[in-house]
């Protein structure tokens, strides 16, 4: 049996695009700095999932950086975010999606897990 842990889905084009920092001139080089952030972050969470989605899949390849696992989703970036959620909590575990999308903020609820928005992770980097 799988040992129940705390994960975090961050939904990395909504956390990245809650700053108007240009990141828009530069979609993979925003998912690099964004994952470099979650690799020294302090967040309550024991793993970190970071879904990329379009552009921003260049700046970071896919798989596992110490507690911070990389997907890149294939198509729709929110229906990859629901699949990574739904998949941790059927193992046991207690999942929290960082994301400001309403309707993906549902869809996560009833999946199981909690959420949470980007500046509550922003401030945390």
């Amino acid at each position: 049996m799988v040992r129940p842990t705390t994960v975090l889905v961050v939904d990395g084009a909504n956390v990245v695009g809650a700053r108007p920092d240009g990141w828009w001139k530069d979609r993979a080089g925003a998912a690099t700095r964004l994952h470099e952030q979650l690799l020294v972050a302090d967040v309550p969470q024991e793993k970190v999932v970071l879904v990329l989605e379009g552009g921003a899949k260049a700046g970071v390849r896919p798989g596992r950086d110490a507690h911070v696992t990389t997907v890149h989703a294939a198509k729709v970036g929110d229906d990859k975010i629901v699949e990574e959620a739904r998949r941790a909590v059927e193992a046991g575990h207690r999942v929290t999606v960082c994301t400001a999308d309403r309707i993906l903020q549902g869809r996560a609820l009833h999946a199981g897990a909690e959420t949470i928005s980007p500046s509550w992770l922003l401030d945390l980097l």
